[in-house]
């Protein structure tokens, strides 16, 4: 689990609730002030107005596979660039010791669609451009879905405080109408103010944080297979596993690499 986006949704309502219910002039907590930030109009406004938003503005298939990314911010992403780089040195060095051909054995216990995909290619003695062309169409098709689910969620922050401005200007058309009525003036003004809140709420204490990270995520996944296609197209060129090493680190943060240098990815290459 990733304990980073759990944490950041924990706090961000802990930090609500503490301002809401902090009493600074006797020191304590009044929890039962909750409920006046509860309002069912202001929800329905907000919260239903934006999700009918961003249904009108996404096919339903989109919606349904959105709504159930938001489950991979809460998870460990299965990129990691390390291990991408220790796959494609094992890789090259059977390829340098037995030859392409032996890489579609190892290729059967690969996980990594991605990744097998691009080995069959090369043992199949595919043209490098071409290996590319079809990699890199691949890699474009994934993170434009990636970006449909990360703008499903930029469409949501977008439309949760406008909806919420529109609570608020609904709340004060009905004030303004009944301000011979003391006793309406505030429900009315309640609607008009919580449903600001509301609208701010989606926008960044959930949808902006989930479209960020669901952005990381994809940028990792990204950088992992443009490591995989250098590492195909390297072996596949006959270059020495230590070259290929040193190439593929180049992808990596300096103490990243030092820590896969560490672990001897490239040793039995450069002794090749």
């Amino acid at each position: 689990m990733d304990i980073a986006s759990l944490l950041g949704l924990l706090i961000g309502v802990v930090m609500i609730v503490f301002g809401i219910t902090f009493k600074q002039d006797s020191m304590s907590f009044d929890f039962g002030i909750l409920m006046n930030f509860v309002d069912v109009p202001s929800v329905i406004i907000t919260i239903g107005g934006s999700v009918s938003g961003v249904l009108a503005s996404n096919k339903l298939s989109n919606v349904i596979t959105s709504l159930k990314a938001f489950t991979l911010t809460l998870k460990e992403p299965k990129a990691d660039a390390g291990e991408a780089i220790r796959n494609i040195i094992n890789m090259s060095n059977i390829a340098r010791k037995e030859g392409l051909l032996a890489l579609e054995e190892a290729a059967n216990g690969v996980e990594d669609e991605f990744l097998k995909k691009g080995i069959m290619l090369v043992v199949d003695g595919t043209d490098p451009e071409l290996v590319r062309g079809i990699l890199e169409t691949d890699l474009t098709c994934i993170e434009a879905r990636h970006k449909k689910t990360i703008g499903f969620y930029e469409k949501w922050a977008e439309l949760g405080p406008a909806w919420g401005m529109i609570g608020t200007l609904i709340g004060l058309v009905n004030m303004l109408k009944d301000l011979s009525d003391p006793s309406s003036i505030g429900p009315n003004m309640a609607v008009a103010l919580l449903t600001t809140l509301y609208g701010s709420v989606i926008a960044n204490w959930f949808c902006n944080p989930t479209a960020a990270k669901l952005g990381v995520n994809n940028d990792m996944e990204m950088m992992v297979k443009e490591i995989t296609v250098e590492g195909l197209l390297s072996i596949q060129a006959g270059e020495n596993p230590r070259v290929i090493e040193e190439k593929l680190k180049s992808f990596l943060a300096p103490k990243v690499r030092d820590d896969l240098s560490g672990g001897g990815a490239g040793r039995e290459g450069g002794e090749a």
